[in-house]
């Protein structure tokens, strides 16, 4: 085994400091990165080989199998990548003269659409949210209007500081991928949501204790996490009726693109209010506006009556 070789267990957590330090990625995306070369290097490992000893047909193999795994399109792409931006590096550290990720054509797939909550299913969600528990209640309701008018991701969510909203503000300024920032929006219903949970606020964080979170816990991270809250969403959901499949952190930040459009918003604005690099990715949103639009033409057009 080469020198380069057996330093190779070293090689994942190198390329994510480089990642963090040279590229500025967020927290959750080194997160990502990390699991995904860990599944990588585990299978590896299972084939009797590691990151610096894998050939081309090695590479081509584990790539074969997350799809036969029964993997998201999604999920799979992004291990794909992970592994690809990976092996640049270590090409580019010198630590191999070849990278065996090369070759691999990536299968095509097609963009799964978004799985879209209707005005009235929104609405319930927020009443059942509120229904529960006064305090619970008021902060799942806070919660759940801040997505749903700021179209913020989940994690942006939870990181917001209290001084954001401390002076009652029309507009967050909210630090998303990259550590870009971008201003979003607050509704009437979302300020008045948050009036009404900042004085339970301090129910939630061990007595004694102070937090600069707007959403603090008494866990271990200080403040409630993506997955807790997307819990609290599941129970909501159940009780207002609606399928626990259509409703999540995301679905939410989804019904406030959607809606957008669907209201006449230029594409332009959403891509800017969500915080999208690219206008592509705003765009998978215009399929829900579609029936709309047909309707628009047929009652507008004027040669309509023809």
């Amino acid at each position: 085994m080469s020198a380069a070789a057996a330093k190779s267990g070293g090689w994942a957590e190198a390329f994510l400091e480089m990642m963090a330090a040279e590229r500025g990625a967020a927290r959750n995306t080194l997160s990502a990165y990390g699991r995904d070369l860990a599944d990588a290097g585990g299978w590896l490992k299972g084939k009797a080989s590691d990151f610096g000893r894998a050939d081309a047909p090695l590479i081509e193999a584990y790539f074969a199998d997350l799809a036969a795994r029964g993997l998201s399109a999604a999920t799979a792409a992004r291990r794909r990548a992970a592994v690809r931006q990976f092996y640049r590096f270590v090409l580019g550290e010198g630590w191999r003269s070849d990278d065996p990720s090369r070759r691999v054509a990536a299968p095509r797939q097609g963009r799964p659409l978004p799985n879209v909550l209707s005005r009235d299913e929104v609405t319930r969600l927020i009443e059942a949210a509120g229904a529960q528990e006064s305090r619970q209640g008021l902060r799942l309701a806070c919660m759940v209007e801040l997505i749903y008018a700021s179209g913020l991701r989940v994690s942006e969510l939870t990181a917001l500081p209290l001084a954001a909203l401390a002076q009652d503000p029309a507009y967050l300024m909210v630090r998303g991928k990259g550590g870009k920032e971008r201003l979003a929006p607050l509704s009437g219903a979302a300020r008045a949501a948050v009036k009404a949970y900042l004085p339970v606020r301090a129910s939630f964080i061990k007595t004694g204790a102070a937090s600069p979170w707007l959403f603090p816990s008494r866990g271990a991270a200080g403040r409630l996490t993506p997955r807790r809250f997307a819990q609290l969403l599941d129970t909501a959901a159940a009780a207002a009726g609606i399928d626990a499949d259509k409703v999540s952190p995301h679905a939410l930040r989804h019904a406030f693109a959607t809606h957008l459009l669907e209201g006449g918003a230029d594409l332009r604005v959403v891509q800017t209010l969500l915080g999208h690099a690219d206008i592509a990715t705003t765009q998978i949103y215009t399929h829900v506006a579609q029936e709309r639009l047909r309707e628009v033409v047929a009652s507008k057009h004027p040669l309509r009556e023809r």
